[in-house]
């Protein structure tokens, strides 16, 4: 029987996943497709009832059902129960469980934009979504010693801290009020910029004026198409070191592979279909940051 993998989301942009994950099974043999279903938040429970037959491997779970698949499975691993999101469904037997493969996405390219250098202690981030919380998380686990999040609207940026109180009593993380002589004090004390915001996905859309951006910064924007948001262009005129959000997609989705297979995903396979994809002009709302409380679109980044 073939099975059936399926991204939830509303609306949901699949192309990216799809053509990601069909050529990783195919590439293994693995009689599965990769399907995506569009439902609405009230329609959610019903969907993710449909998870437990026996025709599903497992699933993917986008903007805008990550926080509210949480009480809809029956289990959560450390990863999606610290962020208080999920973004991939496996199964077993009848039971669900919900994992965060956004976490192992993000340390995946914070591995690779600080290389060889020693991982940084101070990091700003902007965005409070389910995005933000996976880079957080991941940065209260990695040692950070402070993080400061700046969102549009300073009380989800605030709900967002006091979620990850306990977590990250051993340092010092904050919601700080979007005002650019703020942000600008606070670049200057920092290492680590992380864009978890959708400012950038419009032609002309600019997170932050370019000369608030110091020096020698490490960047990473969690939007991959565009490439180059204007944020990156910035920074790299600043002669900062910038990384976009790719390899962050192509990094949950392996995770996420591994999960409901058992095996190696095929990441060279993997990576030359988003390639492919992303060149043809395709996108997905996988591994997006999302558009809440920024004053940015509503959507995917794509």
């Amino acid at each position: 029987m073939t099975k059936r993998v399926v991204l939830i989301g509303h609306p949901v942009a699949h192309s990216l996943s799809s053509a990601m994950h069909q050529a990783a099974f195919d590439a293994l043999g693995i009689d599965a497709r990769y399907e995506a279903w569009d439902r609405a938040p009230l329609e959610l429970p019903a969907a993710i009832a449909e998870l437990r037959g026996d025709d599903v491997l497992g699933a993917n779970v986008t903007i805008p059902h990550k926080e509210r698949t949480v009480p809809l499975v029956d289990r959560l691993t450390e990863d999606a129960q610290a962020t208080g999101a999920v973004n991939t469904i496996t199964k077993e037997g009848k039971r669900l469980v919900g994992h965060n493969t956004d976490v192992a996405g993000f340390r995946a390219a914070l591995d690779r934009l600080v290389g060889r250098q020693k991982m940084p202690r101070q990091a700003v981030v902007f965005g409070a979504g389910g995005g933000a919380r996976a880079v957080v998380h991941s940065l209260i686990t990695e040692g950070f010693q402070r993080v400061i999040v700046f969102n549009r609207h300073l009380h989800r940026a605030e709900g967002m801290v006091r979620h990850f109180g306990r977590s990250a009593a051993h340092m010092e993380l904050r919601a700080m009020p979007w005002h650019e002589s703020v942000i600008e004090a606070e670049l200057a004390k920092t290492k680590l910029l992380v864009n978890a915001t959708a400012v950038g996905l419009r032609p002309g859309d600019r997170l932050l004026p370019a000369e608030l951006l110091p020096p020698d910064l490490l960047v990473l924007d969690l939007i991959y198409n565009p490439a180059e948001t204007l944020l990156l262009t910035d920074a790299r005129a600043a002669g900062d070191t910038v990384m976009n959000g790719e390899l962050m997609l192509l990094h949950q989705g392996a995770a996420a592979f591994g999960l409901w297979t058992g095996q190696n995903p095929p990441l060279e396979v993997m990576q030359r279909e988003l390639e492919a994809a992303l060149a043809a002009g395709a996108t997905s709302a996988e591994a997006a940051p999302e558009a809440s409380g920024t004053g940015a679109p509503s959507g995917s980044a794509g």
